[in-house]
């Protein structure tokens, strides 16, 4: 884990500054991609806080990102824009409780049965949304109008301006960081990296571990459901796609590839991904092969990820 540094936390102040100053040098396209970037750096954090503090690798994540966006378009009206302070709550209220729920029974596992637990139950959830016929089943539905951030009839900002969901998605991402940080900061955030390195060991010591880790088991759902909700917002289409399997292995990915156990990391490896994915995709159709050559090769090159190679020249400039 890289621990917080000045220096570290003067060039997380440099990059924030850097972007809130993108809308005035790119055009829309690229902000929108930046947005898009943003939203899944807080997907892949919400993961980092399973996999790389608490040694839970799910293969399910993917499916409190589809149950925030699925309420979305549940509570949005089809002729008018749904309130933002009322559905954004709920949303990630079901993330979290739908990760309560598939917790509580899967962190009964452990090892492999733990990755097929959570892919299983991922799954599920996948297959009721696109075989039931319900909320546009295998289709997909559409969401005609972004969330209004209104109170008592005054629009504190407006999603429907690209500028504005930029913002909107850059304050999500460094408020998800910022509390990240403060919760791996504290007793708890101390406790479930003890449970990664050995969990015998902190039961011995008194800690009832399963208590942690569907503690973190639920805020990583909910902070999956934030990046789901806007995700959704953004696009304005929502499918069952969006939870499938594949999914979450491309979040996993972002987390391995850009380091786990750090933040930056997942947020450095979505970044690189999405624009690589860009970039191949404008180049030829067949971006898969590439991509996944790419990872390959970058897994190779960089065992401890992105976030491992700056700790790397970090220590190197130190001396």
């Amino acid at each position: 884990m890289i621990r917080g540094t000045p220096a570290l936390a003067a060039g997380l102040v440099l990059v924030v500054i850097a972007l809130a100053l993108m809308p005035l040098v790119v055009g829309t396209f690229y902000l929108q991609l930046l947005t898009k970037i943003m939203i899944l750096a807080i997907f892949a954090m919400s993961l980092d806080l399973l996999v790389g503090f608490t040694g839970l690798v799910s293969l399910g994540h993917a499916a409190y990102f589809g149950i925030a966006a699925y309420v979305l378009v549940a509570l949005s009206p089809q002729y008018q824009a749904a309130s933002l302070w009322l559905t954004l709550p709920a949303a990630i209220a079901a993330s979290s409780l739908a990760a309560f729920v598939i917790g509580a029974l899967v962190l009964r596992t452990g090892g492999v049965y733990f990755i097929m637990a959570t892919l299983a139950f991922a799954q599920m959830i996948y297959s009721f949304f696109a075989e039931s016929g319900m909320v546009g089943g295998a289709d997909g539905v559409y969401i005609y109008f972004k969330p209004e951030a209104a109170i008592f009839g005054v629009k504190l900002f407006d999603l429907d301006r690209t500028t504005d969901f930029f913002y909107v998605a850059l304050a999500a991402m460094a408020l998800v960081y910022l509390l990240l940080r403060l919760i791996l900061g504290s007793l708890f955030g101390r406790v479930l990296v003890g449970i990664r390195d050995n969990e015998q060991r902190m039961r011995s010591l008194g800690y009832p571990t399963f208590r942690y880790k569907l503690a973190a088991f639920v805020i990583s759902g909910g902070l999956a459901g934030l990046a789901g909700y806007f995700a959704a917002a953004q696009f304005g289409f929502v499918s069952p796609e969006i939870m499938n399997w594949h999914r979450s292995g491309e979040v996993l990915i972002f987390v391995v590839l850009g380091g786990m156990g750090t933040l930056i990391g997942p947020a450095a490896g979505a970044l690189v991904m999405v624009l690589l994915q860009d970039l191949i995709a404008g180049l030829t159709t067949h971006w898969l092969l590439p991509m996944g050559l790419f990872v390959i090769a970058a897994v190779m090159a960089l065992p401890n990820g992105i976030a491992g190679l700056l700790r790397t020249r970090e220590r190197i400039a130190n001396g």
